[in-house]
């Protein structure tokens, strides 16, 4: 106890940070080859592998790094959330300690969930041109996956009809629409993206929605108080 009280501010820090990470890889863990999920870091979404799991943590294949965050959690394509810590990361790789012990049953489980057996879909609000029948019209992305989009669209689609999306911010995308519940669409790509290029498609489109948001409460601002 002793010898405790007398250690160092850095030294009690880095001794607890190991206890962490020793306790993360202390738990049984399962070896998952590919589960595809996403990080949800303040608002800001990034897929990622699981690569295996334990009751108390996960290690994550990254596309991208991470951001620091106030708040983190990774989402299942089930809808399933479980709130986690950035333990480490290094490389393409990263390890997450859950907030509470959970059963990695439930984890591995696809069945699970609001939305059993779906693909990851990241959400986000980016605008775009849509193309169809001769006319170019508004459309506002709402999520995206490697199969399809969920858009928001003020032109009436037909179903099956085929449409073209610009956004400016990556190359034109060519679907055709699946389910419509005016205003919303749900579209299939043409050409469907693996993860790696969905992810690397997608980084692009969150930065033209962070810069979206940034700029619309600046321009209100601006039309308040006229020079």
């Amino acid at each position: 106890m002793a010898q405790d009280q007398q250690l160092p501010e850095q030294g009690r820090q880095d001794r607890t940070e190991a206890c962490a990470g020793a306790d993360l890889r202390a738990a049984p863990r399962y070896t998952l080859l590919i589960r595809t999920a996403k990080i949800i870091a303040d608002g800001r979404e990034f897929l990622c592998i699981l690569r295996d799991a334990s009751a108390t943590g996960l290690k994550v294949r990254l596309f991208g790094a991470l951001p620091h965050a106030r708040t983190m959690a990774v989402e299942m394509g089930t809808g399933e959330r479980y709130p986690v810590d950035l333990v480490w990361q290094a490389d393409d790789h990263a390890g997450l300690r859950f907030h509470e012990e959970i059963h990695v049953e439930h984890l591995l489980d696809e069945s699970r969930g609001t939305f059993p057996r779906r693909q990851v879909r990241l959400q986000l609000a980016v605008s775009g041109v849509l193309h169809a029948g001769g006319e170019a019209v508004p459309v506002v992305f709402r999520n995206l996956s490697q199969q399809g989009a969920r858009v928001d669209c003020d032109k009436w689609l037909l179903m099956n009809e085929l449409v073209r999306i610009e956004t400016g911010v990556i190359p034109p995308i060519y679907a055709k629409v699946r389910w419509r519940s005016q205003p919303s669409y749900g579209l299939i790509f043409e050409q469907t993206f693996k993860l790696d290029e969905l992810a690397r498609i997608s980084a692009p489109l969150q930065f033209a929605q962070a810069l979206e948001s940034h700029t619309l409460p600046a321009a209100g601002q601006a039309g308040g108080h006229p020079g």
